[in-house]
C-alpha cells in the first residue's frame, strides 16, 4: 500500500507540495504538453477528488501518477516515469500500485486516455486489465490525435 518500499529503495507515497518542482520537471521530459506547476498546486490544494502518488528510487522522484476518484471510478489524469528509468517495468509497478491504492479507496473501475499512436502505454494497460472502450476525437491539441478511452475493473476488497 502506499507509503511502504516494494524493493528496499523503491518508495510509493502521496505527493506533497514541495514535490511539484520535480514533478514539473518531469512533465517537461515527458509529455509535449505538460502540466505546469500551477496545475500540479491546484490540484492539490483545490480539488478534493484528485489523489497523487510519487514513486522514489534511494529518495529521488522518478515516476508518479494522478487520478481523480469519484463516487466509485478513478479516473487516471497523468503518469511518467522519468526517460532515464523507462524500460525496468517501473510504470507497471507505478500503475499496479495506483490500482490497489484506488480499490483501497473503494473505487471498482478505473478509466484513462491514452493517444491512439502510444502502442507501448496501450500494451500496458491491457496487460493490467483495461480494454478499448471507446475514442476520444481531436482529443490531444498538439497534434489533434486521438485518444483511446479504456477502462478497467479493480479487485475487490478484503474486509
Amino acid at each position: 500500500m502506499v507509503g511502504h518500499s516494494e524493493s528496499g529503495d523503491l518508495c510509493f507515497r502521496m505527493m506533497q507540495l514541495e514535490d511539484i518542482p520535480a514533478i514539473a520537471a518531469l512533465e517537461r521530459e515527458s509529455f509535449a504538453l505538460p502540466w505546469t506547476e500551477e496545475a500540479f498546486r491546484n490540484e492539490l490544494l483545490q480539488n478534493h477528488f484528485a489523489r497523487y502518488m510519487v514513486m522514489e528510487c534511494d529518495g529521488v522522484i522518478i515516476g508518479y501518477g494522478g487520478m481523480w476518484t469519484i463516487v466509485d471510478e478513478a479516473h487516471i489524469t497523468n503518469i511518467a516515469v522519468r526517460p532515464a528509468y523507462r524500460g525496468r517495468k517501473l510504470g507497471e509497478r507505478l500503475l499496479r500500485e495506483m490500482m490497489k491504492t484506488a480499490a483501497f479507496l473503494g473505487m471498482r473501475r478505473m478509466t484513462l486516455e491514452v493517444r491512439v499512436s502510444n502502442t507501448i502505454a496501450q500494451n500496458l494497460y491491457a496487460k493490467l486489465g483495461f480494454a478499448p472502450s471507446g475514442v476520444r476525437k481531436r482529443y490531444y491539441s498538439d497534434n489533434n490525435e486521438d485518444a483511446l478511452i479504456m477502462w478497467a475493473d479493480l479487485p475487490g476488497q478484503k474486509v
